[in-house]
């Protein structure tokens, strides 16, 4: 009878467990790809408005950074960066949206952090910008360093990255600051133009962003001190790996193309390639985008519709823009930087 009990016992046990993993798969294995194909469209989460990254004309066409890696997951599923719809999200709500699936991607200037991950179930699939922590003050108050900043007021967006940032380095270097936080970034910016503080700290591509929304953007300077390290990802659902991957290997071609020469120009001379990684690359050997559930030229579709890496950066914040942004750390490993994508084989 014990023997009979414990057996009894045992299976409910192993049938409960086996229901919990089965709810909790159906839970999370959200299906995004099949949906978005459903539905026709991308759901893209931007920034509100940030110069350079994503911000809507009068007319609500949006551009930027951000911008064009969502087309380009657009591209590369329906061959139309048209078929991308960008949401904006403020930073208190955009992880939030991105969990009740009012999104289907974040590409909003959002840091992967082990917090993140960990605390709300999202993946970082890979680095688009590597970023940092800086400063801009007005150019009147003749600072040079961050570390002469003592006694300043610093304006800064409340429950980000950077708040808490700004608060270790403050006391790391036993500096004294007042804090003057905003729960909105036009608030921020509102604060610091009209003279309620007398810092600005962002993100450093934020900062030459904000600067052109100021009265007088040639009255301010960034500093060169970078005091954090801010990887800026696109933000996806975990357990929803075909999603992953797409988004993922998205930027890798982009980043591979860049590397191989390849660009929105010539991508039909690369079609006619012999080289074995132009080949994969743009689909002419091996099944790499059935792999991922998409066309065999899915990189071809993105490259052809919004461009390399190198493109896209330098037409929105690079030297073509009016950002102007060093390339810096986002220059390709081989060419002093550390961006750096695995390869298509």
């Amino acid at each position: 009878m014990r023997t009979f009990r414990g057996g009894l016992l045992i299976g409910l046990a192993v049938a409960v467990a086996v229901a919990v993993v089965a709810i909790t798969y159906e839970r999370y294995d959200t299906k995004t790809l099949k949906r978005t194909i459903r539905r026709g469209e991308v759901l893209c989460g931007v920034n509100t408005g940030l110069p350079g990254f994503s911000i809507p004309d009068d007319k609500g066409n949006w551009t930027g950074f951000d911008v064009d890696f969502c087309r380009a997951v657009a591209a590369a599923i329906f061959d139309d960066p048209t078929k991308a719809k960008f949401i904006p999200l403020d930073a208190n709500e955009r992880f939030k949206e991105l969990q009740n699936r009012k999104v289907d991607i974040l590409s909003r200037n959002s840091t992967w952090s082990m917090s993140r991950e960990t605390s709300y179930d999202l993946y970082f699939p890979a680095v688009a910008y590597y970023d940092g922590e800086g400063f801009m003050t007005p150019r009147s108050r003749n600072i040079d360093s961050a570390l002469d900043l003592n006694g300043s007021k610093v304006c800064v967006q409340a429950e980000t990255t950077t708040q808490l940032n700004l608060a270790d380095y403050f006391r790391a270097n036993n500096i004294k600051y007042q804090e003057m936080k905003f729960a909105k970034l036009e608030e921020v910016i509102k604060a610091y133009d009209t003279g309620q503080c007398d810092t600005l700290t962002a993100d450093v591509s934020q900062l030459y962003a904000l600067r052109l929304n100021l009265g007088k953007p040639g009255d301010h300077v960034i500093l060169p001190d970078v005091i954090s390290k801010e990887p800026l990802a696109p933000v996806v659902r975990e357990r929803d790996d075909d999603w992953m991957l797409i988004v993922k290997w998205t930027l890798y071609a982009m980043i591979n193309a860049e590397e191989l020469g390849i660009t929105s120009k010539n991508i039909d001379e690369a079609l006619k390639s012999k080289k074995p990684d132009v080949m994969r690359l743009v689909g002419t050997e091996g099944n790499y985008g059935e792999e991922l559930g998409l066309t065999r030229d899915w990189a071809v579709r993105i490259i052809r519709r919004v461009g390399n890496y190198g493109e896209v950066y330098e037409r929105n914040v690079g030297s073509g823009s009016k950002l102007g942004i060093p390339r810096g750390l986002n220059q390709l490993w081989n060419a002093g930087g550390i961006q750096y994508a695995p390869p298509i084989r």
